[in-house]
Parts: structure tokens; sequence; C-alpha cells
């Protein structure tokens, strides 16, 4: 029975990589749709991924693939919570029942929609005409109430869809923390915009030339430990990072010459992403125990290395010297201190990816409000963009000048990620406290960041947490490796200390 039990193991393994391997098809086909892919190529691109989704829905379906697994759910090999066989056998039990309640059919679908979608989304951002883009979102909108109908849910519709990202987290769980966020990121924000202190913001937009720019982030995310023999960089709208294989992880950014922090600290952000992927165990690989284990955990990683670490002035104490080399004409005759108050300037703003970490939660918050309305009808598609500018002028105090600044300014909904956004701010609150931690296990962080030492961190970060791919959730990695719940609190000290100390208050 034993040999049997290992065996019926070993082919929901086998399974599960060759699900990994046709995902990474499909991961392959979005870069290239993404950095490559010529406009009108993406009728055909769209029908090329819906079949890729349409396989990976078969294979997560197959009914042997779900009796084997029934099989195992009670066996010695899942007796132990914290196994390896253990969590494999429960994580991919509980994807393929979310699978089973989908069609085929609306697989495919909200697929093609995506990549439609995302043509359509491209189009009307560079003519900022939403009128473009409104038909893709309302067809999208309906597919994903379908979607969340399907699986079901107990308390809010969008419980379905926030699960896909940030499993076993309840939208009232992640509504209650955020909530007490913004209660304390309000008046840092009023702070700092009655302070009389101004940052000489002007310097990081100079002129700092494309290919001096793409020289200098390329050395910076070396230095993080970004592996890039295993992994690239490359130029697309809208940057993000991706994942083809155990060994082959892409990280993209978009360059703009008057415009230092935008390449400079996307590129940081996501090659924090990138290190979360290179630091899992490339032998589990298209296995849970080899996967990132929620999304707000993943953005934890990359808001840590772009905020925590590139932000601070210990790492421009290293960094400072080849920055006023690579950007002589904009840096040579600038102070560190006036560079880094620069780089830290705060004020509210429209776009969400250039905002400070003051207000970026203030840009989270207005969409996770937003997208609950979508899809709970409270609002509609044609109103979307009013009811953007309105929250934007009551939670910011800015107002955008048009749809390219406003309801146009992100590619997620275009893609069908509703239920995405919350995450990033659950990924600045789990960043927080575990650099908090980090730093009272590590102890002075910021003498080794000043000599250029990023690896004691990095290991760090693999073995608390890289390492346990999908073992525990995300609330409990949090528990284990910080002793304590999800709390606004290291966020906003921080916060209140950094900009206190820039500000003057």
């Amino acid at each position: 029975m034993a040999r049997n039990i290992n065996a019926l193991y070993t082919d929901v393994c086998d399974r599960s990589r060759r699900i990994a391997l046709i995902t990474s098809i499909e991961s392959t086909l979005y870069w290239d749709q993404s950095v490559y892919l010529p406009p009108q190529g993406g009728d055909y691109r769209a029908e090329q991924t819906a079949y890729i989704s349409g396989l990976t829905h078969e294979c997560w379906t197959d009914q042997r693939f779900g009796d084997e697994l029934e099989e195992l759910v009670g066996s010695e090999l899942a007796a132990d919570p914290d196994s390896d066989s253990a969590v494999v056998i429960r994580k991919l039990k509980r994807a393929r029942d979310k699978k089973t309640k989908l069609s085929q059919t609306l697989v495919e679908e909200l697929t093609r929609a995506s990549i439609l979608g995302q043509q359509a989304w491209q189009e009307a951002k560079r003519a900022s005409d939403y009128a473009k883009f409104q038909p893709h979102l309302e067809k999208m909108i309906a597919l994903k109430r379908e979607q969340a109908q399907a699986i079901g849910y107990t308390d809010a519709l969008y419980d379905a869809l926030l699960d896909d990202y940030e499993p076993e987290t309840k939208t009232a769980e992640a509504n209650a923390v955020l909530v007490e966020l913004r209660k304390q990121l309000v008046p840092l924000v009023a702070n700092i915009s009655e302070s009389k202190k101004k940052s000489p913001h002007e310097i990081v937009c100079r002129r700092f030339p494309e290919a001096a720019q793409a020289t200098f982030v390329v050395e910076a995310a070396k230095a993080m430990g970004f592996n890039f023999d295993a992994g690239r960089l490359d130029v697309t709208e809208h940057p993000f990072c991706t994942t083809m294989g155990p060994k082959d992880c892409r990280i993209t950014t978009h360059y703009y010459e008057n415009h230092f922090n935008a390449a400079f600290f996307g590129v940081l952000h996501e090659a924090g992403h990138g290190l979360y992927e290179q630091g899992l165990k490339a032998e589990n690989f298209g296995l849970p125990v080899g996967e990132a284990v929620s999304l707000g955990i993943h953005e934890s990683q990359s808001r840590l290395w772009e905020n925590f670490v590139g932000r601070g002035l210990p790492f421009w104490r290293h960094f400072f010297p080849a920055a006023q080399m690579a950007f002589s004409e904009a840096l040579g005759n600038v102070a560190l201190d006036d560079f880094y108050f620069a780089v830290n300037d705060s004020r509210p703003s429209l776009i969400r990816i250039e905002a400070d970490e003051a207000t970026y939660n203030l840009h989270i918050l207005i969409r996770f409000e937003l997208e609950q309305d979508l899809l709970g009808g409270a609002l509609t598609t044609t109103d979307l963009p009013g009811a953007w500018n309105e929250k934007y002028e009551k939670y910011l105090g800015v107002r955008p000048k048009n749809d390219a600044e406003g309801a146009l300014q992100d590619v997620h909904w275009s893609a069908g990620l509703i239920g995405y956004f919350p995450t990033y701010s659950l990924g600045n609150l789990y960043a927080a406290q575990f650099f908090d931690q980090a730093k009272k296990d590590l102890g002075d962080l910021d003498e080794r960041f000043a000599k250029g030492d990023f690896s004691t961190l990095r290991e760090w970060l693999r073995e608390n947490i890289h390492k346990h791919g999908q073992r525990y959730s995300a609330a409990e990695l949090a528990r284990r490796v910080t002793g304590r719940p999800l709390s606004p609190e290291p966020l906003m000290r921080h916060l209140n200390d950094k900009f206190g100390a820039l500000y003057g208050f």
C-alpha cells in the first residue's frame, strides 16, 4: 500500500509539473506580447493564449487527477501538515477544487477577453480615450462576475476573486487592515503637505540619458543579487516580472529621460520580485512548495528592495558616486542629502507607479473601492472615469486632466486582474514587518548597505520567506517570521520616522 500511495503521489507531482510547463508557455506568450508583439498580431495571440488556457484547464479538471488527490488527502503523506508532501497535496486539491467550478468555455473566454482588452487598453491609453476601452471593460466585469458566482463565496462576491491572489484572505479582513492604515496615513500626508520644507525634486527631472540609465539599473539589480544568467531586463509599456521556468525570470521597465525615479526604482521593484522567484527552490518548480505563497508576500519582496533598501540613505551612500559618474551633467554638482531628499519627494500625485511611499497606499485604496463597486454593480463602467476623478480629488486633492491620467492608468482591469490591487498595500505592510524583523535579527543593516553588502539581507529573505514556497498562508508566514499578526504599525513607524526627518515634523 505504501508503494501505491508513493506512486500516486509521484503521478500527482508529474501532473502538476506538466501544468506548470503549459503555463510557462502562456507566460512566454504574454512576455512576447508585452515586449515584441506587433500591433496587428493581437487577435491571433488571443486565440493562441485562449487555447493554452483551455489546455491547462483540461489538465486541472482531469478526473483521474482529482481521484488521486482525494485518495492522497487521507494518506500518511498528508499527516504532517508542514511536510512537503502534505503541502503539495493540500494546495493542489484546493486549487483543483476551484478550477473544477469553472467551465472550459469561461476560462477560454476570460483569456481571450484579457488579451483583446489589453490591446484595446494600450490603444485607448495612447489616445487618452476611455470610450475605446469601455466596451472591453464592460465585458470583462461581466465575465469576472460569472467567475465569482461559479466559484462561490460566503460574504462578498469580491472574496472569490481576491482569493486568486491572496489565498485564504477575505475582503472584510483586507478592508479592516487597510482602513486602519488609511486612518493613520491621512494625518501623515497632511503633515507633509503643510510642511514649509520642500524637496529639490527638479534634480530627478533633469536629463538622464536612456542608455546610461539602462547600464546603471542593471548594475544595481546585480548588486541586489538578481541573476542575469537566469533572467533578463527588457522594455515595455507597463513594467512587470514573469517567470517562464526555474532559471528563466524576466523583468521589464520603461525609461523616461526626464524622470530618473520611474525606471530606476521600477527596476529595483521588479528585481525584488525576481529575487523571490530566483530564491524559490528550482527543483520544486511546478509544485506548491516551489511557488510563491501570495501576491501580497510577493509584493512585500519588491517593496522591501525598492523602498526600504533602495530609497534609503545607506543605499545611496554606496551608489551615489556611481550615479554621479553615470549622469555627470545632471548630478555632478548635487549633494548626496539633496539627491536623497529628491528621490523621496512626497506630494499628492495622479500616477500610482510614480507615487511616493507616503501617498502610494491611497492610490490603492481608490482602486480597491472602485473595483468592488464595479463588481457588485454599485458603479457602472460608463460612470467609472467620473467616480475615479472624484475619489482622487477627495483622497489626494488632485484631479486627472484626461483619461490617460485617470481610469486608463493601469493595465490590471484590461487583463481581468480584479482583486489584485489590495495585494499592493498588503505587500507594503508585510514588507515593513519583515524588514523590521530582519534588522532585529541581523543588526546594523545600514552599515552593510553603505558598503554595498546586500547579500546578508537577501539570504535572510531566502531562508525565512523564499524557501517555504506555499507551506504557510501569508498570514501564518508573517506570524512565524515576525511573531505577530499583520499590522500597520511597522509601516507607519517607518513612514513617520523617515518623512518626519525629511520634512521637519
